[in-house]
């Protein structure tokens, strides 16, 4: 927290923003993703955001120094520790970074025609510091021979160099995928935002419910973030649709209520991974299970009683009668996608996808007979598929 984001500015490059956490902030929890339990923060003065990191690391398991000088270092580590030094404005990938520290001490690098035009500081002719390493304890005593006002981790650099630290490429694929990044000013963060969380909501199910709330993330998760919000907005507004779309089928009005549950659904998907992302970016821990669960067997319950009431009424018959296509249809998606392959399961755990087939029958006329037909698909289905040998558990999908 000590170099100007800004040629002339004040702010520290460590105080800037992505995905509303301070880099600062996303290297915190780096290093408490590593291990690390003591956290020295090299800054001019303790404002908001040191406090913030002071909090944050406490809550991590860690104790947090603010030093000001290369000299303040030494006091912290002793001989026989390692210590991890993340320069100020480093975004890397937290998995990428975590591989290539993982194991015996040594200084990342890059080719220096790569890395001296991203602002990486120049080793040697062919070789630029990638901004990371890890280094034996009892080195860090040689700051003292150093001028107070010495920068701690350029001067480590050099000296575990000297001292026979082996230097670690970066892998190339690494560099060029904007997976490894030094973010220097206000437009270098917002770009590296894009990336960001592009890459933290990559890997969803390629169906239309999960692909619709990953473009959302994608497009406002950013803004909500920087906002405070993750998931509450969310939420409640996904629970807010599903209550309307089951009024709007209680007077009449069967598949725009499907399509409105269907709808929130997508809200509570993209919620929830918006969630996922700012807990899994900062080290926080997960979210309890059984929210997801519960928000999931809601939105179930209130597409299983939309089908009660478009299904047509029968002389004679009795509510049980009526309710027991849906619900077996709704228990049938619950349970079948736990041992079977996700290459058609991801499909049955689309809720929007659900809605959209179900308020077609509607629309059609055809949701008598047609609740029945899809439960007995998915059941033949059961029979014939081949089992996934790693089954899936029950999830809030």
């Amino acid at each position: 927290m000590m170099e100007p984001a800004e040629s002339g500015g004040t702010a520290p490059r460590g105080s800037l923003r992505v995905g509303g956490a301070t880099l600062a902030r996303h290297q915190l929890a780096l290093v408490l993703a590593a291990g690390c339990q003591r956290i020295a923060c090299l800054s001019r003065e303790i404002g908001p955001d040191i406090i913030e990191l002071q909090h944050a690391a406490e809550k991590g398991g860690a104790t947090f120094h603010v030093i000001g000088g290369a000299h303040g270092l030494s006091g912290l580590v002793t001989a026989a520790d390692e210590i991890v030094v993340v320069a100020e404005g480093l975004l890397p990938t937290a998995g990428d970074a975590l591989r290539l520290i993982d194991g015996p001490p040594a200084v990342l690098t890059q080719p220096s025609e790569a890395g001296i035009p991203a602002g990486f500081e120049r080793i040697d002719l062919n070789h630029a510091s990638a901004g990371l390493m890890v280094i034996p304890g009892r080195l860090v005593d040689r700051l003292m021979d150093l001028p107070g006002d010495a920068d701690p981790g350029s001067a480590l650099m050099r000296i575990a160099l000297q001292a026979g630290v082996a230097m670690r490429p970066v892998p190339d694929e690494v560099r060029q995928g904007n997976r490894w990044l030094l973010v220097r000013n206000e437009a270098e963060a917002h770009e590296a935002e894009g990336n960001w969380m592009t890459r933290n909501t990559a890997g969803a199910a390629r169906t239309p419910g999960p692909l619709l709330a990953r473009a959302l993330v994608r497009q406002f998760g950013a803004a909500l973030l920087h906002g405070g919000q993750s998931s509450l907005v969310g939420t409640g507004t996904a629970a807010a649709l599903a209550g309307l779309g089951l009024a709007l089928a209680w007077f009449g009005w069967g598949a725009p209520g499907l399509l409105l549950t269907g709808a929130g659904w997508v809200l509570h998907r993209a919620s929830a991974l918006l969630d996922r992302v700012r807990r899994e970016a900062l080290a926080l821990p997960a979210a309890p299970e059984w929210r997801g669960l519960v928000f999931g067997l809601t939105f179930d319950l209130v597409i299983a009683a939309i089908l009660v009431v478009a299904i047509p009424v029968l002389p004679g018959q009795l509510p049980i009668e009526r309710g027991f296509a849906p619900v077996m249809l709704i228990g049938l998606l619950r349970l079948l996608p736990r041992g079977f392959p996700s290459g058609w399961t991801d499909w049955a755990e689309d809720r929007l996808f659900l809605a959209i087939l179900l308020a077609a029958l509607i629309a059609g006329k055809v949701i008598e007979p047609g609740v029945p037909a899809l439960a007995g698909l998915l059941l033949l289905a059961g029979l014939v598929l081949p089992r996934d040998g790693n089954a899936r558990r029950l999830t809030g999908a």
